[in-house]
């Protein structure tokens, strides 16, 4: 509960709003609550960046790649957008600060592994520069998605532009 209300503040507030008051506060406990669990901001940041990047995990589609592909872009657009705003805030955050740099980057590392194994399993004949087409074509469209610099696709469009990014690579 920490963790997720962490997010919620980083995404509302950014990082400078993100204090255990401020997660003590929106989550309706104790003043001190947060800081027992999290004594520190950089644990606090952890707390919440590992609940991120837990939540970031999907499981291996089941059937068609590019429904699979443009579901986890049409949640992270809608209900998961919160998650969202509070990653890219830790991306940002992650090129000032060594110490979230490390994190950022695993996690980042953790999602395309994922993404390498789920195109090899397509048969993709180089799922790991595959990979990087794919999550960044992901990234971009969820960014400007959110960040206002292109309306919210929709579902289908998602998918439409999905089986063109896996035609382009040669799987599906």
């Amino acid at each position: 509960m920490i963790a997720d209300t962490a997010i919620e503040v980083i995404a509302a507030e950014g990082m400078r709003g993100l204090t255990h008051r401020a997660v003590d506060r929106a989550a309706g406990l104790p003043v001190g609550s947060t800081s027992y669990y999290a004594r520190t901001r950089a644990a606090l940041l952890s707390l919440a960046f590992a609940r991120i990047v837990e939540l970031d995990q999907v499981s291996p589609p089941p059937g068609d790649l590019a429904e699979s592909i443009a579901g986890y872009a049409h949640e992270a657009i809608t209900s998961g957008r919160t998650r969202m705003l509070a990653r890219y805030e830790f991306a940002l955050e992650a090129t000032r600060r060594p110490e979230l740099r490390a994190e950022y980057d695993s996690g980042g590392a953790l999602i395309r592994r994922r993404a390498a194994d789920f195109l090899a399993a397509a048969g993709s004949t180089d799922p790991v520069r595959h990979a990087a087409v794919v999550v960044d074509w992901m990234e971009g469209t969820i960014f400007g998605a959110l960040a206002g610099a292109s309306a919210p696709p929709s579902r289908e469009a998602l998918v439409k532009s999905a089986r063109e990014i896996l035609a382009g690579i040669g799987v599906g």
